[in-house]
């Protein structure tokens, strides 16, 4: 018998339906259990940003000739438009599954996402870049002007609410790429219904990644040694683990319903009838008493 009655005996076993954690403990839990691996993820993304910090170097650089500086950043331009999106739709399918508690492999599934959704990622990074530099500069423009004339003001925050809306159409575009067999057409007029009836959850998601990204422009330049590991994987299991459901919701699951089939990811991890060989009553049996031993006279 030891100190807290022994361990002879075995136990009712591990409930099979334990008790239901709230979102926030479960969303801390998977990136706690994957802590490792989205730092990886994370590094990996990053690496396909580092064709910026070069080109904005080279930009800057005064022993650099112009002409060289044209190429250079002209290079490194280019081999960002051709790379950026696809590694966005590897990331975002390898940390969807993370975000679902499904399992990923880590360099293979990235590539495969990769390759596979090339063209529409591809052309999605495209638009990306275009309307970004669009929006900066409309933005700063518009705001400037509005200090001469606050007429302005009004296509200043019409632009302002078109690049807030763009920002939120991003946590569906690359999750629906990845996701679905959709026109890039139909992923972004989709993508702008989902933000219209999950409103709550994109404001909260986007409040939490203002505040992110507050804290590494304030802790700068100490927090750009963080950056390549830890603040991009964060974000985007924020953005899966909140997003992805309302796809399953509106778009995944009528379409099964539609065609009268059964959705495959409401089976992920579970065995067919045929091939389960014990029923599994965790938390039901009743305990096993060992036997007590006899004592042996000698």
């Amino acid at each position: 018998m030891g100190f807290f009655g022994g361990y002879e005996n075995a136990g009712p076993g591990v409930p099979k339906n334990p008790e239901k954690k709230t979102v926030v403990a479960r969303f801390f839990e998977i990136y706690v259990r994957r802590f490792w691996k989205l730092m990886t993820l994370n590094l990996m993304y990053f690496i396909f940003f580092i064709p910026v910090f070069a080109a904005m170097t080279i930009a800057f650089s005064e022993t650099i000739s112009k002409n060289l500086k044209i190429l250079g950043v002209c290079a490194l331009a280019l081999l960002m438009i051709l790379t950026i999106g696809p590694a966005t739709a590897g990331f975002i399918k390898v940390i969807r599954n993370y975000s679902q508690e499904r399992n990923a492999f880590l360099w293979s599934d990235f590539i495969g996402a990769f390759k596979k959704n090339y063209k529409q990622a591809l052309i999605m990074g495209i638009i990306d870049l275009i309307f970004a530099a669009g929006f900066i500069t409309s933005v700063v423009s518009y705001n400037e002007w509005a200090s001469q004339n606050t007429v302005m003001y009004i296509p200043f925050l019409i632009c302002l609410s078109c690049m807030l809306m763009f920002i939120l159409m991003h946590f569906y575009i690359y999750l629906l790429i990845v996701s679905t067999t959709l026109s890039l057409k139909n992923i972004i007029k989709n993508s702008f219904l989902l933000v219209g009836v999950s409103l709550k959850k994109c404001i909260f998601t986007l409040v939490v990644a203002a505040i992110l990204v507050l804290v590494i422009v304030l802790l700068y330049p100490y927090s750009f040694f963080v950056i390549p590991f830890f603040p991009i994987s964060f974000l985007g299991l924020l953005i899966c683990f909140n997003c992805y459901p309302v796809i399953r919701e509106y778009v995944i699951d009528p379409y099964y319903a539609q065609r009268g089939e059964e959705n495959p990811e409401d089976n992920y991890g579970k065995l067919k009838g045929d091939e389960a060989v014990f029923e599994d009553k965790g938390g039901q049996e009743a305990p096993i008493k060992a036997e007590k031993k006899k004592k042996i006279i000698k």
